[in-house]
């Protein structure tokens, strides 16, 4: 199986939509995705992750799932005590690489600035999320690796966002959140694929096939890539 991660185009995040931009994004990432042998696409049930999905499914003529589960990370703190940077996890990140401070840290949702944090309870939820969504497909969470119940050859598109995209994938390769979120966050639509091989019955552990391909969209201006 393969899953095509898209990060949403260009967005007005008060109303939840993508601007005039966005859509020349998500028409571009269309055009780059049309040969593609999509089966099925999924998105987050923010409308700009939506109207991005849907630009892509004009081209293969299918539905456009919502999910719940993939919506956008959030912050802030969980008991009114202030934490650093409002919680703000690029921020952290930004400021642990500045301070020498490693992003490996598997106990990261235990350091100061994170433990008060919701962000914690978005990166499990997605990490929940992810894993029944891929036993859907026919891959069962099992300790770090993935139990291939019923092999599944579909290419799937699963449109989102820079943090939820984040969260899923350091669920699936392993990885501590602060980690993946500053080595995998993505550009606007820019196209990132992973892969579950294996046959029934055997074990199995994803691999990326390539990642935050973004070469499509150049040439459209783009502004505060990352949200910030």
């Amino acid at each position: 199986m393969r899953i095509i991660f898209v990060r949403h185009g260009h967005p007005n995040y008060r109303q939840d939509c993508l601007t005039e931009m966005g859509h020349l994004h998500a028409e571009a990432a269309a055009e780059r995705l049309k040969d593609e042998p999509i089966r099925r696409i999924c998105a987050s049930s923010h409308g700009r992750a939506v109207e991005t999905a849907e630009h892509i499914a004009a081209r293969h003529g299918l539905p456009v799932e919502k999910y719940d589960f993939i919506r956008e990370i959030g912050w802030g703190t969980t008991d009114g005590e202030p934490i650093p940077h409002k919680g703000h996890p690029w921020t952290i990140i930004d400021e642990w690489i500045a301070n020498g401070r490693s992003l490996m840290n598997p106990d990261w949702a235990q350091a100061d600035e994170f433990r008060r944090n919701q962000v914690v309870g978005f990166v499990e939820r997605i990490g929940a999320g992810m894993d029944e969504w891929l036993s859907t497909l026919g891959y069962d969470r099992e300790g770090d690796l993935y139990r291939v119940r019923a092999r599944n050859d579909d290419t799937v598109v699963l449109a989102s966002h820079a943090g939820a995209s984040c969260a899923a994938m350091a669920r699936m390769f392993n990885l501590p959140f602060p980690f993946a979120l500053y080595s995998i966050s993505a550009s606007y639509t820019a196209v990132t694929i992973v892969k579950l091989e294996g046959e029934t019955g055997a074990l199995t552990a994803p691999r990326f096939e390539l990642m935050n391909d973004d070469r499509h969209i150049r040439g459209i201006e783009v502004q505060n890539v990352f949200g910030r």
